[in-house]
């Protein structure tokens, strides 16, 4: 998934690579696992270094952009594996990654079957995160909150709404699937054309949606973007439209031809752990994935996890499908 977050967060994040990446290979058994990533990764040194010292596996953790290139890159590079473990493909492009064979099978105990998204175990479900449209409630200025898609496109929240290009960015195709899901292959350009009309601004990717055009952070004038159902708990006086959302999962694979892919299944399973999973949520704001684990506060209040988890279309269908929705999106919207 991903994922960007607020201003807070990438700062927290910038911090947490850095952290991360300066860990030295010398554990007990001087083992080391590289974990190839996306862009918003998180975790914080203290875990890292305790998990180093119960398993004597240090992690270097290698970011690579967002989801959509890194399985690029998992797939282009296939033929020579740049790492022993990837995080970060998501469920846009899970059926990509796995009908190039980029991973081998494993199951943790500790999967969550859930969201098993084939019955080789090659992929494990580590975390959720729901795409939402995010509202502004005092840049409205007075105007009553839209509920749906449908309303989005009612002339009252004209030149209101800031979107992410589908062609460039994560949310941007989660925001762009979610309209597929929700009003049909024979209706969603209809939809597009629509929101074109009533000025719906495209940018390239979430950053400079949510911090420079939303108004919600004090600094754009839209009061509607596409976001996460969890950036609330960062940014007082919004909310997110439950109606609107579209699961993401995001996943983690041991890769085919891992040089330590024994140490692979051991970072895998630290992954699903009751501590890991517990500090997903504060560092990169996403759901855990594990039964059981309790949010925030401030999420629980502002933040909750939206209720519908069929919210996202099959896996096949998406990776049959996506680049022509986006190729039709390109000439409908861009044009």
């Amino acid at each position: 998934m991903r994922r960007a977050v607020v201003a807070l967060l990438v700062l927290v994040t910038a911090a947490g690579c850095s952290l991360a990446t300066e860990q030295k290979p010398s554990g007990p058994q001087g083992q080391k696992v590289t974990l190839v990533t996306h862009d918003s990764f998180n975790v914080r040194k203290e875990l890292l270094d305790e998990f180093q010292r119960t398993s004597g596996i240090t992690v270097e953790v290698r970011k690579s952009g967002d989801a959509g290139a890194l399985t690029n890159q998992l797939v282009l590079t296939k033929a020579n594996p740049i790492g022993d473990i990837a995080f970060g493909v998501d469920s846009t492009f899970a059926s990509r990654a796995l009908n190039e064979n980029v991973f081998q099978a494993y199951q943790s105990p500790d999967a969550n079957k859930r969201y098993q998204v084939d019955d080789t175990n090659r992929l494990t479900a580590v975390d959720i995160g729901d795409v939402c449209v995010n509202v502004h409630s005092s840049g409205l200025k007075g105007v009553p909150e839209p509920r749906s898609f449908e309303d989005l496109a009612d002339p009252k929240y004209k030149d209101m709404l800031v979107v992410e290009s589908p062609a460039t960015s994560s949310p941007g195709l989660a925001f762009l699937l979610g309209t597929v899901m929700h009003f049909g292959e024979n209706g969603w350009k209809d939809y597009w054309t629509r929101l074109k009309a009533n000025g719906v601004k495209v940018v390239s990717g979430w950053e400079e949606a949510y911090n420079q055009e939303f108004s919600g952070t004090g600094k754009g004038t839209k009061p509607l973007v596409v976001s996460y159902a969890s950036s609330p708990a960062a940014t007082p006086d919004t909310k997110a439209l439950l109606d609107t959302c579209y699961r993401q999962i995001e996943y983690a694979g041991v890769i085919q031809g891992a040089k330590n892919a024994d140490g692979a299944k051991k970072v895998l399973d630290f992954m699903l752990s009751q501590q890991f999973q517990s500090e997903v949520p504060d560092q990169m704001y996403v759901y855990p994935v594990r039964e059981g684990v309790a949010l925030p506060e401030a999420w629980q209040k502002s933040a909750p996890l939206p209720g519908d988890p069929e919210a996202t279309l099959p896996a096949q269908e998406v990776d049959r499908d996506r680049e022509n929705w986006v190729n039709q999106w390109r000439s409908l919207v861009q044009g």
